[in-house]
């Protein structure tokens, strides 16, 4: 029996949408918190196949959701690029930074990163052994314009400030920037295909801080280069695709990436995604996360909704972003019974 997230991506309409979450394997869980003690760091268990295994394996045992995401960070890239790496705790990640020819000159190639990244590739593996056999399995990379807001500004932003300043003042390096990140992205998820994820999701977290013609040249482009590449070398692979609160620029993103599935935040509403993106093929989406703290009467109504009305055609649940580490475990629980008995 073919696995469910296969089959909704394979543009097939089921009565019962599958469901994974974004984040699913995280801090909001006890166990994933006992295992990163254990690893030491969030890059120590990054960099650990069997510790990265087990947390991405947890929400599985405990939920049974129909897929599994690679655990690991979209920030592995850039650090495979040459750009140091570190996490604050209780802050977050940090970069070094990219202002200018000098700071770019530092970065290798494509071809430089599989050494750094060798031991995720081996988290691929050991998941495509380890997982229950109608549960997929989807590895992951961040877009190439959210990797570059990191890489310029050495850290998350709530404008994306810095990489909208260098995108303006130097687009020629910028632009570059941008290709070099494309290139390694497409090497990275190739192998994650190879070591036996069956799908593969592209995180444009910051997509909706693009506009117009910025848009095409960073946000879309890239993706459709990502997507050409890695089905000219794995054919029949889907290929997921997230550009977070593109609003109205969803409409059409499928036909204009080659994409599968086009993932919705929740800025936009399920009643409209059913009228203007999934007639193009299928949509993952898109329950607010703040549900999974609050729970109540109030998830269990939005999650039947969110259900019903993307019933027409193919769909897979998911959240409208991450899961927040202030969640509630059994609002997750909840949340799969809503939709399972919609």
């Amino acid at each position: 029996m073919t696995k469910l997230l296969m089959r909704a991506l394979a543009g097939e309409t089921l009565p019962t949408p599958p469901i994974w979450m974004m984040r699913q394997a995280g801090r909001y869980l006890p166990e994933y918190r006992a295992t990163r003690e254990k690893a030491g760091d969030f890059l120590s268990l990054c960099y650990n196949p069997e510790l990265a295994a087990e947390v991405t394996l947890q929400p599985i045992r405990r939920f049974g959701f129909d897929a599994a995401i690679l655990f690991a960070d979209i920030l592995l890239v850039p650090q495979a690029l040459g750009a140091d790496l570190w996490f604050v705790t209780g802050e977050g990640p940090r970069l070094s930074t990219i202002e200018g020819e000098e700071d770019f000159a530092k970065l290798g190639g494509k071809d430089d990163i599989h050494d750094t990244l060798g031991p995720v590739y081996e988290t691929v593996r050991i998941l495509s052994r380890e997982l229950p056999a109608e549960t997929a399995l989807i590895g992951f990379a961040g877009a190439p314009w959210t990797v570059a807001t990191y890489m310029v500004a050495g850290r998350g932003t709530s404008d994306q400030g810095p990489a909208h300043a260098l995108k303006d003042t130097n687009r020629d390096l910028f632009t570059r920037l941008i290709d070099k990140i494309t290139d390694a992205t497409i090497e990275y998820l190739s192998k994650q295909v190879e070591a036996g994820a069956e799908t593969v999701k592209i995180f444009d977290s910051w997509a909706g801080s693009l506009k117009g013609r910025d848009f095409d040249d960073f946000a879309l482009e890239p993706t459709k280069r990502i997507i050409a590449e890695l089905k000219a070398r794995h054919p029949g692979l889907p290929i997921i695709a997230f550009p977070r609160e593109a609003g109205e620029r969803y409409i059409g993103f499928h036909k204009a990436t080659g994409a599968d599935c086009v993932a919705v935040d929740n800025s936009v509403s399920a009643d409209w995604v059913a009228k203007h993106v999934q007639p193009d093929g299928c949509v993952q989406g898109n329950l607010a996360s703040s549900h999974m703290v609050t729970g109540g009467q109030a998830l269990v109504d939005e999650a039947q909704a969110i259900t019903r009305a993307l019933r027409g055609g193919p769909h897979i649940f998911n959240l409208g972003h991450g899961i927040t580490p202030d969640a509630d475990p059994d609002n997750v629980a909840r949340m799969i019974e809503a939709v399972r008995t919609a």
